[in-house]
């Protein structure tokens, strides 16, 4: 049996799923991840309890939707995650989860916008609310978060949850902890008015510090 080059990487992404689990944002098998391989990319199999799930367990995908690798069915929402990918070449990794508060606000169908500074940095623009797709239309999902997803770094989908994309899982991860706390913010500010974004100017600028001058001399002054 040839060895599995991506070993490491499939315990890190049961790892996470693990954690999402315990964080609330995964219930079940409703939450999946992928992260950018060479091959394409390796995403969580469908129907597999992430207490039980082995690194033999995931599917490596192409970027053109062609299974590659694994023994398993890929996430019935792999179609999503190919999306993302092939639009959004930096990003390197994806969470689509069920966090509760961003996801309430999913149910709205509003949009987040970006008014704390994490969100400008981590995220990098306003999130954007999917138009509603009934659930099982994972084609007409993909194509609506395509179509929705900028240069920012998570969506919402209607009536559904979350995505959220970064350079690499950990990134991913704390793109959707930031939006979840600002959907939070956001819900328990509603009642004296509207959050107030940050100028857009100032959102560009911090992504950009994020980007390039975060924790290094540049980022002194």
């Amino acid at each position: 049996m040839p060895e599995d080059t991506h070993h490491s990487l499939k315990v890190e992404m049961i790892e996470k799923c693990r954690l999402l689990e315990k964080m609330g944002y995964f219930i079940g098998t409703w939450g999946n991840v992928s992260v950018r391989v060479p091959e394409g990319f390796i995403v969580t199999p469908s129907r597999i309890a992430y207490s039980v799930i082995d690194p033999s367990d995931f599917v490596t995908v192409s970027l053109e939707g062609t299974v590659v690798a694994g023994h398993r069915l890929p996430s019935s929402e792999t179609e999503i995650h190919r999306v993302v990918l092939a639009r959004k070449g930096n990003t390197g990794a994806i969470i689509h989860s069920h966090s509760p508060y961003a996801t309430a606000v999913a149910c709205l169908h509003q949009n987040v916008p970006v008014f704390v500074e994490d969100m400008a940095q981590i995220i990098g623009g306003e999130v954007h609310c999917t138009r509603y797709v009934p659930a099982g239309q994972h084609r007409k999902i993909a194509e609506e978060v395509g179509k929705t997803i900028g240069e920012e770094n998570a969506v919402l989908l209607a009536n559904h949850g979350v995505l959220c994309c970064g350079r690499n899982l950990e990134e991913a991860l704390v793109a959707n902890q930031i939006l979840e706390k600002a959907a939070l913010m956001m819900m328990a500010a509603g009642g004296r008015g509207k959050v107030i974004p940050i100028p857009e100017e100032f959102v560009t600028s911090e992504r950009n510090r994020f980007l390039y001058k975060y924790g290094t001399a540049k980022d002194a002054s």
